[in-house]
């Protein structure tokens, strides 16, 4: 049994996206794998922070602890970027438009 596993990292602007391909030891955590996986040198226009502070996924799945989930192998890990626009309240304002219009 090998210590090691291959995991994949991802993340994507809408113009440029980017899957880093790792091999990492055996239980190493999302965010380890990404601080590993150093985006900020395929994106440099963003800092190291907003990797390191980002929502991380694993196959568009949330996770709610992205430092404690350690990872199996084949997972891709997505670094998620934060949103513009709350959906929520984008909702709740075309609602609020649409009764002041009636």
């Amino acid at each position: 049994m090998s210590d090691r596993i291959t995991v994949e990292v991802a993340y994507a602007l809408p113009e440029k996206q980017k899957i880093v391909s790792l091999a990492v030891a055996a239980g190493t955590t999302a965010r380890e794998a990404v601080r590993m996986a150093h985006l900020e040198q395929h994106f440099p226009t963003l800092g190291a922070e907003v990797f390191l502070e980002a929502d991380l996924g694993i196959f568009g799945k949330a996770l709610r602890k992205p430092d404690e989930h350690v990872l199996d192998a084949g997972d891709r890990v997505e670094v998620y970027r934060a949103l513009i626009n709350d959906p929520k309240l984008a909702r709740k304002r075309r609602a609020d438009k649409a009764r002041a219009e009636k």
